[in-house]
């Protein structure tokens, strides 16, 4: 799953509620403290929360709680332009 794909699942008018996390994809839909795709006013869902979740006070096992949709597809590397000289 692409990051543009991943923000399509927001959690808002009846969408599901995903979150990547160290290059996964969970599903907190069924979870109350994800209600519209909101968790506690601090986090969204349809977005990598891998580096905001490095200071929270979750622990792994909370997260691996919720099932696993897909992977987090990383973007290929821009190719560097070539430049032509006369």
């Amino acid at each position: 799953m692409t990051k543009d794909e991943l923000a399509t699942f927001d959690g808002k008018d009846g969408r599901k509620a995903y979150v990547a996390v160290n290059g996964k994809v969970y599903d907190f839909t069924e979870s109350p403290l994800w209600a519209a795709g909101d968790h506690q006013g601090l986090h969204a869902a349809g977005c990598d929360l891998t580096e905001e979740l490095k200071s929270a006070p979750h622990v792994r096992a909370v997260i691996e709680r919720y099932p696993v949709v897909g992977n987090l597809e990383e973007p290929p590397p821009e190719k560097k332009k070539k430049w032509k000289l006369f």
